[in-house]
């Protein structure tokens, strides 16, 4: 019986951040680990990634990076830096490991537990494009997981890159407050949850981040992991598709300069 999930997303084949991730998770004792999409794109391991996370028995569904990169979309509305990444990626993955992408279902459940999608829910043939970054869009994804015939409460999402715990419960839309890392989940409400990214944070912060999603004691638990984020960046540039150290918080581009 599965208690006990890790939530992980956009790994985005950084080897040192999963590896980190996947070391931290190892001391929760979890059931089960269930990545919510992108595990390649923008890095240089994807063969890596994907090799830890089927040896791990993680149940995986496809990001908007993992379609593009096995030709099922195209980069037309990547960026620059994305779109790059993505046809290298393609270069040097084998025929089994494209097949292993394009072979990841865009919708998980796990039981009448939850719901698993990487973008949105109310968006079913863009789901791993629409991005719940608004409380509109999360609204509308409440709604359908309202509806959903599976009758999940918790629904969990990916590909904004940020951590969040949204709860709707008498019409609205609320984050409720969190405790030391810790958010008690409410039996009479529904939730949305974002684990945020193990390989590609938007932020001056670099630890990759996950949740533990414990059923049995109803609690999400924020997690954040360092790792030395300088490896991965120093990689792409030589492989040619990272971004311009411009582009880079201020601490990292120092380590970077400095060879760290």
């Amino acid at each position: 019986m599965i208690v006990k999930l890790a939530l992980i997303s956009d790994v985005h084949a950084n080897i040192e951040a999963l590896q980190a991730t996947l070391d931290d998770i190892a001391i929760e004792g979890v059931d089960r680990i269930v990545c919510l999409g992108d595990i390649v794109g923008y890095n240089t391991n994807p063969r890596e990634c994907i090799a830890l996370l089927r040896a791990a028995g993680a149940l995986c569904i496809a990001g908007n990076h993992d379609r593009a990169v096995c030709g099922e979309i195209t980069t037309e509305t990547f960026s620059r830096t994305a779109a790059r990444a993505v046809a290298w990626t393609r270069a040097h993955l084998t025929a089994g490991e494209l097949a292993f992408l394009r072979g990841l279902p865009l919708r998980a459940t796990v039981g009448d537990k939850l719901v698993a999608v990487h973008g949105a829910f109310h968006a079913p043939d863009a789901c791993e494009i629409v991005r719940l970054d608004s409380d509109e869009k999360r609204l509308l994804s409440f709604k359908t997981l309202i509806a959903d015939p599976s009758g999940a409460r918790i629904g969990v999402f990916g590909h904004t890159h940020v951590a969040g715990v949204y709860e709707y419960c008498g019409g609205r839309v609320t984050l409720p407050s969190v405790e030391e890392d810790v958010v008690a989940l409410r039996d009479d409400a529904y939730y949305l949850l974002n684990p945020g990214s193990v390989g590609e944070p938007r932020s001056a912060d670099r630890r990759a981040r996950y949740m533990v999603l414990d059923l049995a004691r109803a609690t999400v638990t924020l997690h954040a992991v360092a790792y030395d984020a300088a490896v991965p960046f120093a990689k792409t540039r030589a492989a040619g598709i990272g971004p311009r150290l411009s582009f880079l918080p201020a601490p990292l581009r120092q380590a970077l300069k400095s060879g760290r």
